[in-house]
């Protein structure tokens, strides 16, 4: 499972010019699912992105989390994440897991950082074609994939 992590002000993502998901103060997740991930995996993520130290204290350092600033998540599907580019200009996609494999996953992960923030989580629509609109604080950032834990 690969996340990309966006420090931001503000943030809004629109599917059919409705807006399904906004937030102000927080991070913009593009949530990419392999087909090996499991729940081990969303588990450790969310661990990761909720106490991620990246938002600024009293001093301008970076040593607060998600959860010191009570900050808001915008998590958006992201096949994308593992296209493969090593043939060819065409990327492949078949590390990303199937929608019937994805879609529980994704659904775990929203529920999994609802219950450590406890709150809403905001969202695009699996599969849909989003536009994502955000404010980039910093601009910060940052990828982790739980398949490079150590």
């Amino acid at each position: 499972m690969r996340a990309v992590l966006q420090r931001v002000t503000q943030a809004s993502c629109k599917v059919d010019n409705q807006v399904t998901g906004a937030i102000q103060n927080g991070l913009v997740i593009l949530l990419g699912i392999e087909t090996t991930d499991t729940s081990e995996d969303i588990n450790w993520l969310a661990q990761k992105i909720v106490n991620m130290r990246i938002f600024g204290d009293e001093n301008d350092l970076m040593n607060k989390s998600l959860i010191d600033i009570d900050g808001d998540i915008l998590l958006i599907s992201q096949f994308t994440l593992f296209a493969s580019t090593k043939k060819g200009n065409r990327p492949g996609f078949t590390r990303a897991a199937r929608p019937e494999q994805a879609i529980p996953l994704y659904e775990d992960m929203i529920n999994t950082l609802k219950s450590h923030l406890q709150k809403d989580i905001a969202t695009g629509i699996f599969g849909a074609d989003m536009k994502i609109s955000l404010l980039n604080d910093g601009p910060v950032t940052i990828l982790i994939d739980s398949q490079n834990k150590e």
